[in-house]
């Protein structure tokens, strides 16, 4: 009989469906039994709870984060069903004949039997245990079963190896707070902000620029312990990041929400109202940017290293605008240091942790365009070469500071080449150490090199008085 194209396709519809539906009629049926086996693993409004959760999902995959202690191994023999199934079961251990005294049971020929386990086949394929054995062993009052005791070195050393959960003392605070805060990276920050203060072409004033100083830094401990709290479960999965506070439960998630807007709420108050508006709204971009954007990217695409820049240059034009009050160009100058710096920095260093990043499931430029990670940081190292360059154009320095500056931006470009054409773990170890004097060393440069700026409010000074004799 002859179908027509509308038949065929009403019965391919019809049967797709159909399917779904019987797809989802066992898929209701799993979770009923998964209910009912174990209803202590149900999804409960705790799970759900956004300061508590203990899981992340990423669209079809999960990622479980429990810091609990693993079970001690089990001593297992496998039984083999159907060539498919393997199941574990834990093994009673032997008593030695030699040191166990046995009583005879009525009807038992041979009174020191030993205790076995023996499968039994059945229809089910269990494993029993000869219930006769065990019950005709009996140990007299004096004498000990052999038990393994395990020493307190390899005791501890097995301890180590567990996730468990760390009671910390009050004493102890101080130092998970750094640890939640990234008390270097933090430091890098206010020293970056507090050269940013130091070059502005104004009247250096000590009190805005500690209160500018604290600011910067408090608003950098709320971005990084927020950035810590979205990550433990992927830090979890790191070498480099795994004995961080939260991931080994030191404090709990609640505790490190609080201290972040105990820091930010007043770090950014104060950079509004005791320093300037302006000043106080790049501190809450910065820190928007770095949960909000910089966090999330890291694993959604390579993009978030180029916007961790844009991150990591916003706190020296903090400090010129602290100290100024407005956006010049020398303050853009400074960010575009901090800009080109960090693809040097941070490309050498992820190149050595590509391991992590990528058991992590961070896009890092290292991971998935190893290229392009070589080329970015040799390009953004010939880039310091012109900014400093470009420095005495726009009225920031004297034309000393990019000479005196050029050998060590040639030495950091030799070594971004060198980095380039190897791709080695000892070339980007060079760079990346390279990277870490070589900033502090162009901003003391830069910073020696200042050109002062003469303020067109002041009257002229007078012209000096010519000598008696002459004037007459």
């Amino acid at each position: 009989m002859y179908k027509t194209p509308c038949s065929r396709l009403s019965g391919l519809v019809g049967a797709s469906v159909k399917q779904k539906l019987t797809r989802c009629n066992q898929s209701a049926r799993s979770l009923i039994q998964l209910h009912r086996r174990d209803p202590s693993n149900w999804l409960t409004y705790q799970h759900l709870n956004f300061l508590k959760r203990q899981y992340v999902t990423k669209k079809t995959s999960e990622l479980h984060q429990r810091a609990i202690p693993k079970q001690a191994p089990l001593l297992t023999i496998v039984d083999e069903r159907d060539d498919s199934i393997e199941r574990q079961v834990q093994r009673i251990p032997t008593i030695n004949p030699a040191e166990t005294d046995t009583v005879s049971q009525p009807g038992d020929v041979n009174s020191t039997a030993q205790p076995e386990i023996s499968p039994l086949e059945g229809e089910s394929g269990d494993v029993k245990v000869h219930a006769e054995a065990l019950s005709s062993t009996v140990l007299t009052p004096d004498e000990t079963p052999h038990i393994q005791v395990e020493s307190e070195e390899a005791r501890e050393a097995r301890l180590d190896k567990q996730w468990k959960m760390l009671k910390v003392e009050v004493a102890d605070l101080p130092d998970v707070y750094a640890k939640l805060a990234k008390i270097k990276l933090t430091a890098l920050v206010v020293t970056t902000a507090a050269a940013g203060f130091a070059m502005a072409p104004v009247p250096f004033d000590p009190l805005l620029f500690f209160v500018a100083s604290l600011g910067t830094g408090l608003a950098s401990c709320t971005a990084n312990s927020i950035n810590q709290y979205f990550e433990v479960p992927f830090d979890s999965n790191m070498n480099r990041t795994k004995n961080r506070p939260l991931v080994r439960g030191q404090i709990s998630p609640l505790h490190a929400v609080c201290f972040a807007l105990a820091c930010g709420v007043p770090g950014v108050a104060l950079l509004t109202a005791a320093v300037n508006p302006l000043t106080g709204f790049l501190g809450a971009l910065n820190i928007f940017l770095y949960t909000c954007c910089y966090t999330p990217l890291k694993r959604l695409s390579i993009t978030n290293t180029w916007v961790g820049a844009f991150v990591g240059a916003i706190p020296p034009v903090m400090g010129w605008t602290a100290a100024t009050g407005c956006l010049e160009p020398g303050a853009l100058l400074l960010g575009g240091f901090l800009y080109s710096w960090q693809f040097p920095h941070f490309n050498a260093l992820s190149w050595n942790l590509r391991e992590d990043y990528s058991r992590g499931g961070y896009r890092m430029m290292s991971v998935t365009h190893p290229g392009m990670c070589k080329r970015v940081a040799l390009r953004h190292s010939l880039g310091l070469i012109g900014l400093s360059t470009l420095a005495p154009v726009l009225d920031v320095t004297t034309w000393t500071f990019p000479v005196i500056s050029l050998p060590i931006n040639l030495y950091i470009s030799f070594l971004a080449f060198r980095f380039y054409r190897r791709g080695d773990r000892n070339s980007a170890r060079k760079l990346f150490f390279c990277s870490l004097w070589h900033l502090p060393m162009l901003l003391l440069l830069a910073l020696t090199c200042k050109k002062s700026r003469k303020d067109p409010g002041d009257p002229a000074l007078p012209p000096a008085p010519l000598p008696l004799a002459l004037q007459s």
